[in-house]
């Protein structure tokens, strides 16, 4: 089978397309024809070995994938000829075959296509932990979402109405990117420059209940400032590169809250989540509450592009990887 190889680590320009045999299956393990593959910042980290998880290498990138299942164990909830979403755990997705645990193999609703479905998992689930679980979201709070053009931005617009918010205030640094938030569901748009005097009066100097942050780096103190009192400040990534620091004074002052959200983490360390999120995601994407994302596509061959687009943050939207 082709795939999408990381021999050497050395960032995403040293992804190879390459043949390889495919994955045999294990106990438990649903064998999928593997359509399209999502691309997520992950991915970057690992084929430069920056990733808390590292596989051996050479080892196929890529963690989520949508396609049609070729082999299921009896007692599976899903079968030979099913369209699914999957997670294929660490790396193993980029490729023609993948293998994935039962418990994290989901049918797909008719209404999304496989394309669409390769990019739901680990940013809408991220998404829908953080305003759930971590955020604890109560109905009509306001949301804001840094790098609102990016996979987790748009996941965020595209899901935080569906979930109880009022409001959904999407930054951006240019106004191409603007258009990409509104047109994934923003309520109010604000470019990075100047964003906090911004947010302030388009609240009336309230501020904002709950900031989703996947990008650190400079904007963090601000973002702490945008808080309304008792509100949430999620830290998900860190795609700017710095890593910000907290004076905890500021916490104090406001009554205010700095909250990790670390999905890939929390499902891993608590058996069944995964599934829950699924039980009330899905029906939103199947009755259209929630809108399926619109990925840019790439084919394999062009894998590398892919994955360097969301480091060099030339990426609107989810990135998706094309096998059939």
């Amino acid at each position: 089978m082709r795939a999408a190889q990381v021999s050497k680590l050395e960032g995403p320009e040293s992804v190879e397309i390459v043949d390889i045999p495919e994955p045999k299956s294990y106990p438990g393990g649903v064998v999928i024809d593997v359509h399209a593959a999502g691309v997520a910042f992950p991915d970057v980290l690992m084929s430069r070995g920056l990733y808390q998880m590292k596989p051996e290498l050479p080892f196929v990138v890529g963690g989520e994938v949508a396609g049609i299942v070729r082999e299921a164990p009896a007692d599976a909830h899903v079968k030979a000829g099913d369209r699914v979403v999957a997670l294929t755990l660490l790396g193993n997705a980029m490729a023609e075959t993948a293998v994935a645990p039962a418990q994290m193999v989901f049918p797909l609703p008719d209404n999304v296509s496989l394309e669409s479905g390769a990019g739901i998992l680990f940013n809408d689930l991220t998404v829908h932990f953080c305003l759930r679980n971590r955020g604890r979201l109560a109905a009509g709070e306001t949301v804001l979402v840094h790098g609102a053009a990016g996979g987790i931005g748009t996941s965020t617009l595209r899901m935080a109405t569906a979930l109880g918010a009022g409001r959904v205030i999407a930054v951006v640094s240019t106004e191409a990117k603007a258009e990409v938030a509104r047109a994934n569901g923003a309520t109010d748009v604000v470019l990075a420059e100047g964003w906090l005097a911004a947010v302030k009066e388009l609240t009336g100097g309230r501020g904002v209940d709950i900031v989703l942050d996947p990008v650190g780096g400079d904007r963090f103190t601000d973002s702490i400032r945008s808080l309304a009192s008792a509100g949430r400040l999620l830290v998900v990534g860190f795609t700017a590169g710095e890593i910000p620091t907290v004076k905890v004074n500021r916490l104090l002052l406001k009554n205010v809250e700095v909250i990790g959200a670390a999905w890939g983490e929390w499902v891993m360390t608590h058996p069944g989540y995964l599934s829950e999120q699924w039980a009330e995601v899905a029906p939103l994407l199947a009755a259209g509450k929630i809108a399926a994302p619109e990925p840019v596509l790439y084919p394999l061959d062009r894998a590398a592009e892919a994955i360097a687009s969301l480091e060099n943050r030339t990426a609107t939207g989810k990135v998706v990887v094309t096998l059939r």
